[in-house]
C-alpha cells in the first residue's frame, strides 16, 4: 500500500507539474507577445498594475513566469521598481486562479474530461497548420495531463485517510501554525511552484488526512500550509534576479517582505480563529468534504487579495524600505537612465549635443563591460564575469533609447550638417552596442575555460595582458576624440592601436599554434585563447569605425546615407 501511495503521489506531480508547464507555456506562445506589450504599457499607474499582473497570471497559469517577466523588464529599465512591486502584488492575487482550477475537479468532476482534451490537443498540436493553433493544442493537452495528475495524487493520498497516525501527525503541524508555514514554505521552495505545493494540500484534505469528523478544524490547520506557500513561491523572484541587477533583487526582497509581512499578521487571526470564521462567511457553500478544496482557494485568495489591498496604498514606504536594504551603489549612480529631453528636439543643434553626451557615457559604459569581461577570463573571475551581463543589458538600453531619440529628431527640419551627423551616430551607437556583444562573447568563452577546468600557459597569461593594455589604451583615445572631437586622439587609435592588433592577432596565432604542438597547452586551451584574440581584434575594428567617424568630422563623403538605413 505505500508502495503505490508513493508512486501514484509522485507520478501525479509530476504529471501536474508537467501539465502545468505545458498549458503555461502553450499560452505563452498563443498571447506571449500581447501579454508583454500590455504588462510593459499599462503599468504606470499602480492599480493597473495589479490588475495586469493579475490577469497575466491568470491567462499564463503561472505566477512565476509573470514574476520572471517582470524582473526582466526591470533589468532591461522598462519598469521601474515601484511598478514592477505592484505587478508582482497582481500576480499574488492570479496565481490563487489555479486552486480554484483544482477545487472545480472536486465539484464539477472535471477529471472526467481530461482524457478526451489529452486526445483534441494532441491532435490539434500535430495537425494544426499554424502555430497558434498548435499552441491551442498544447493548452489543451496541458490541461488534460494536469487533471490526470490531480486524479492520480488524489488516488495516492486516499489510504492517508484511512491512517490514524498520519492524521494526527498533519493535524499537529497544522496546530502548530509556525511549523505548518515552515512545512508550506519548505515545500514550495522544493517544487518550484505554488500551484503544486497548495494542490497537494486541497487533495490531502479532501482525502480526509487531516480528520475528516470536524471540517472546521481541518480548514483551521491547513490554512497555515497555504501561508507558507505565499512566502516559498518568492524563491522564484530570488533565482531569476541573481544574474539580473540590483533593481531586480530589489523586487525580489519585496516581494518577500509583503509576503511575509502578510503572514506575520495574519497567523494572530489564524490563533484566534477568526481568519477561518471569515473564509466560511465568504464561501457560498457549506463546509464539508465536498467543499474543503473550495473553502481553501477562498482562504488562499482572501489572504492574496487582502494582502494586495493593504500594501498597495502604501507601495511607496515598502519601495523606500528595500532601498534601504539594498542602497544604490556608486556603480548604478554612474549607470543613471538614459537622458534624452524630447522638448529638445525642436532644436537638433541642442539635442544632437545632448545625444553625443549619451554616446559617451555609453562608450565608457562599453568599457568596463570590456575590461570585466578580460580580467573575468585571465583571473577565472567569476565575479568580473557575472557583471558584464548586467552591463551590455544597460548598453543594449543606451543604444534603443539613442536610436529611437535620433529617429525622431530625423523627422525634424534639419540643417544640412545635422542630417550629416546624424546617420554617422547612429553607426557609432551600433558599433558600440557590438563591442558590449562581444564583451559577453569573452563571458561565455571564459565560462567554458572555468567549466573545462582548463588554465592558459604563462605565455598565453603574458599575451593576454599585452592585449588587455592595447585595446584599453584605443578604447581611452576614442572616448578622449569623441569628448573632445580631438583628431590626433582618433588617428592615434587607427594607426597605432588598431595596427598594434593585428599584429598581435596574427602573431598570438602563430605563438599559440606552436605552444599546442610542442605540448605546452592543449587543444581546448588553445582554442580558447583564439576566440579571445579574435573578439579583442573585432572590438578594435569597432573602435576603429568610431575613430574614422571622428576624423572625417562626423560626416558622410559622397552620398548621404537615409536614417531608415540604419535603424
Amino acid at each position: 500500500m505505500v508502495k503505490e501511495m508513493i508512486f501514484g503521489t509522485m507520478g501525479g506531480l509530476g504529471l501536474f507539474l508537467f501539465g502545468m508547464g505545458l498549458m503555461s507555456d502553450g499560452l505563452k506562445k498563443v498571447a506571449g507577445r500581447k501579454l508583454k506589450d500590455l504588462l510593459e504599457a499599462l503599468t504606470k499607474h499602480r492599480l493597473i498594475a495589479v490588475l495586469v499582473g493579475a490577469l497575466t497570471t491568470c491567462l499564463i497559469q503561472s505566477s512565476s513566469a509573470t514574476t520572471v517577466m517582470t524582473i526582466g523588464f526591470v533589468n532591461a529599465g522598462l519598469l521601474t521598481l515601484r511598478q514592477a512591486l505592484c505587478v508582482v502584488l497582481g500576480a499574488n492575487v492570479g496565481t490563487t486562479f489555479t486552486a480554484w482550477l483544482v477545487s472545480a475537479l472536486a465539484l464539477f468532476k472535471i477529471t472526467n474530461y481530461a482524457l478526451p482534451a489529452i486526445g483534441v490537443g494532441f491532435l490539434i498540436n500535430i495537425l494544426g497548420k499554424t502555430q497558434k493553433a498548435k499552441s491551442v493544442g498544447q493548452v489543451l493537452l496541458g490541461f488534460g495531463v494536469l487533471f490526470i495528475g490531480i486524479h492520480f495524487m488524489k488516488e495516492g493520498f486516499s489510504p492517508l485517510g484511512d491512517n490514524q497516525n498520519v492524521q494526527e501527525a498533519l493535524i499537529w503541524v497544522g496546530r502548530n501554525p509556525l511549523l505548518a508555514v515552515l512545512a508550506g514554505t519548505v515545500i514550495t521552495m522544493l517544487l518550484q511552484s505554488s500551484s503544486a505545493s497548495i494542490a497537494m494540500i486541497q487533495m490531502l484534505a479532501l482525502q480526509g488526512a487531516f480528520g475528516t469528523g470536524d471540517w472546521h478544524l481541518v480548514l483551521r490547520v491547513t490554512i497555515p500550509f497555504i501561508l507558507g506557500d505565499n512566502i516559498g513561491t518568492t524563491i522564484t523572484a530570488w533565482l531569476a534576479a541573481i544574474r539580473a541587477s540590483r533593481n531586480s533583487k530589489r523586487v525580489a526582497i519585496g516581494h518577500t517582505m509583503f509576503n511575509f509581512i502578510g503572514v506575520l499578521y495574519v497567523l494572530p487571526l489564524i490563533w484566534g480563529g477568526w481568519f477561518v470564521h471569515i473564509v466560511e462567511w465568504i464561501t457560498p457553500f457549506k463546509l464539508s468534504q465536498s467543499t474543503i478544496m473550495v473553502h481553501i482557494a477562498v482562504a488562499h485568495s482572501t489572504f492574496n487579495v487582502f494582502n494586495t489591498i493593504l500594501f498597495l496604498p502604501i507601495i511607496h514606504w515598502l519601495e523606500a524600505i528595500v532601498m534601504k536594504i539594498l542602497p544604490v551603489t556608486e556603480d548604478e549612480l554612474a549607470q543613471k537612465p538614459v537622458v534624452l529631453e524630447k522638448h529638445l528636439l525642436n532644436t537638433p543643434v541642442i539635442a544632437l549635443e545632448q545625444t553625443k553626451r549619451e554616446i559617451i557615457r555609453m562608450a565608457r559604459t562599453a568599457k568596463k563591460a570590456l575590461r570585466h569581461s578580460i580580467s573575468g577570463i585571465v583571473d577565472d573571475n567569476r565575479k568580473e564575469l557575472g557583471s558584464v551581463r548586467e552591463i551590455e543589458d544597460f548598453i543594449d538600453v543606451f543604444q534603443l533609447e539613442i536610436t529611437s531619440y535620433l529617429s525622431a529628431l530625423s523627422r525634424r527640419q534639419l540643417s544640412d550638417e545635422v542630417s550629416n551627423e546624424l546617420p554617422v551616430l547612429l553607426h557609432t551607437v551600433n558599433d558600440l552596442e557590438r563591442i558590449g556583444d562581444h564583451a559577453v562573447n569573452i563571458v561565455e568563452i571564459a565560462e567554458r575555460k572555468m567549466e573545462q577546468k582548463l588554465s592558459f600557459s604563462n605565455s598565453a597569461l603574458t599575451e593576454a595582458e599585452q592585449l588587455r593594455k592595447e585595446i584599453d589604451q584605443m578604447f581611452d583615445n576614442v572616448i578622449v576624440a569623441l569628448e573632445n572631437n580631438d583628431i590626433e586622439a582618433a588617428k592615434s587609435a587607427i594607426l597605432t592601436n588598431e595596427n598594434n592588433l593585428n599584429k598581435m592577432q596574427i602573431d598570438f596565432r602563430r605563438s599559440h599554434v606552436r605552444r599546442m604542438s610542442e605540448g605546452v597547452c592543449s587543444a581546448e586551451t588553445g582554442l580558447i585563447f583564439i576566440d579571445l584574440v579574435d573578439n579583442v581584434e573585432k572590438i578594435g575594428d569597432h573602435l576603429t569605425n568610431i575613430a574614422q567617424a571622428i576624423i572625417g568630422g562626423l560626416q558622410w563623403e559622397g552620398v548621404k546615407p537615409e536614417v531608415t538605413d540604419i535603424l
